[in-house]
């Protein structure tokens, strides 16, 4: 039997860490830094990319959780990690879980 699912604030134990990343789609998990998850979104083109990255930046001005990103014309890739707790936090699961729902309003192609 598992442990219980941490607060949102709390660093992720190693075991938690695989059976919630079922819950996101198309994120990998790193051990660098404490623990990162990252994806790359592939879009139709720039205008989709950007809007993306707008509607995830207020997401994440609202949530004071700011993603590591960058954008390269139709594709977006975001890092996320909390600092607070030098690691993974339910914070970026949340967070990555919000990303796949927005992306899932777009047009997108698969990546």
């Amino acid at each position: 039997m598992t442990a219980p699912v941490p607060q949102l604030a709390t660093r992720l134990r190693a075991e938690h860490i695989d059976e919630l990343l079922l819950k996101c789609t198309g994120w990998a998990y790193s051990p660098d830094r404490g623990g990162t998850i990252t994806r790359e979104f592939l879009f139709a083109d720039f205008r989709q990319a950007f809007g993306f990255m707008a509607q995830v930046a207020l997401m994440a001005e609202k949530r004071n959780h700011h993603p590591e990103w960058s954008n390269l014309y139709n594709r977006v890739s975001i890092t996320l990690t909390t600092h607070d707790v030098s690691g993974l936090s339910m914070k970026d699961i949340k967070f990555a879980q919000l990303a796949d729902r927005t992306y899932a309003l777009y047009d997108a192609q698969p990546a």
